[in-house]
């Protein structure tokens, strides 16, 4: 898989998951995808959140690893 087609991907994954946080008042934000990383910021009430690294590593990470080969790992930066 390319780069272009890992982040194509990445996108969709986002978009299937994105309305559970939107409900919940958070929002995610893909920042760059490098070496098998994933960086993502989040955003309103997932800030500060305890849940949200739940949502990220169990939620989103899973996701990404089962779609995207090169997925390594889902790191939230500030």
């Amino acid at each position: 898989m390319t780069h272009e087609e890992s982040l194509k991907k990445i996108e969709q994954v986002f978009d299937l998951l994105r309305p559970s946080v939107l409900m919940d008042g958070g929002d995610i934000e893909l920042i760059k995808f490098e070496q098998g990383i994933v960086y993502v910021k989040m955003h309103g009430a997932c800030v500060g959140c305890p849940a949200s690294m739940y949502t990220l590593k169990l939620g989103f990470e899973e996701a990404l690893k089962k779609e995207v080969p090169d997925v390594t790992e889902v790191i939230a930066v500030e």
